[in-house]
């Protein structure tokens, strides 16, 4: 009977990890998504009213779309949520036009 349970104990130990022992190289992490391309199209801003058009739905602070929401509105950006994480959207400036002479 003890050499029975000796062998029954002396099964993969291996298998077993300590949960206190940090991960070695073997562990993966989770890498983070990388941050997609948002396209902030224009903003309307006035003393009653703002509104963002972001990648073409127009919205007002606290609405969304996609995992996206709009925290704040002012003159020259946005500042959203994508995914829980804080952006800012700016404006793309256009190109400067030189007249001829």
């Amino acid at each position: 009977m003890a050499l029975g349970s000796m062998f029954f104990c002396a099964g993969p130990a291996h298998a077993l990890q300590d949960p206190t022992r940090p991960p070695g190289p073997q562990a993966t992490v989770a890498q983070p998504a990388p941050e997609r391309s948002l396209a902030l199209d224009s903003i309307l801003f006035s003393k009653d009213r703002r509104v963002a058009v972001i990648e073409g739905e127009a919205l007002r602070e606290g609405q969304g779309f996609d995992n996206v929401r709009v925290i704040r509105i002012y003159a020259n950006r946005v500042l959203v949520t994508d995914n829980g994480r804080e952006r800012v959207l700016y404006l793309e400036r256009l190109p400067q036009v030189r007249g001829t002479q």
